[in-house]
């Protein structure tokens, strides 16, 4: 069924984190973004996307928008920890877009934040009926 947006994932992720290990000086930047992994699906008239984004605040970390028909879901997370004297950190910023299906109710879509899970739920409308008649003239 038609129903999912054509946009899938890379069949190697880990090659866009490589790239930026190895980028040549000034081309990292361009690239400097980890794309978040997601899951979607279509049941019961409803759009699901979900990717997992363990250790951050949802309520300060976590970006979710929408700009035309794509959804835009970027987070940062930035870790410390100390321990005798010793700190360690860890930090990045991660981000997809995801195209939308083209009967998507974008003003109704929501989002909730669990056990390092997004899931992004966006009501479908039924699809509108697209054959049109035309009417068929002669040329006498």
């Amino acid at each position: 069924m038609g129903l999912l947006p054509a946009h899938r994932e890379p069949l190697l992720p880990e090659l866009h984190d490589l790239w930026n290990t190895f980028a040549p000086t000034g081309l990292g930047p361009m690239f400097s973004g980890h794309l978040l992994r997601v899951e979607d699906s279509v049941e019961d008239g409803r759009y699901t996307v979900r990717t997992e984004i363990p250790g951050v605040d949802p309520n300060k970390d976590i970006d979710v928008s929408v700009q035309g028909r794509q959804l835009v879901i970027k987070a940062e997370r930035s870790e410390k920890k100390v321990e005798n004297g010793h700190s360690e950190f860890s930090y990045g910023s991660f981000y997809r877009t995801v195209a939308l299906p083209q009967n998507a109710e974008t003003d109704k879509i929501e989002a909730d934040y669990a056990r390092g899970i997004l899931t992004v739920g966006v009501p479908l409308r039924e699809p509108q009926e697209t054959a049109k008649k035309i009417e068929v003239t002669t040329a006498d």
